[in-house]
């Protein structure tokens, strides 16, 4: 699964620890989903959503060639 969260820190200009914080997760979690080694689940996917004010589908994006 492909995701934008990297781009959509830099946007917010934060760290991956700041992201962690904000949602409740480690900055391992947050760096394993970046670099699409972990899918999240369903409720972590809307917090990030949330918290980036996008929706679910502008963040996650499913790749068929995996």
């Amino acid at each position: 699964m492909k995701n934008t969260i990297k781009v959509q820190r830099a946007i917010k200009n934060i760290t991956q620890a700041d992201l962690a914080e904000a949602i409740g997760v480690s900055r391992q979690t947050i760096n394993t989903i970046e670099s699409g080694k972990y899918v999240p689940s369903t409720v972590l996917a809307i917090k990030l959503a949330q918290y980036f004010e996008k929706s679910v589908e502008e963040i996650f994006q499913l790749d068929l060639d995996d």
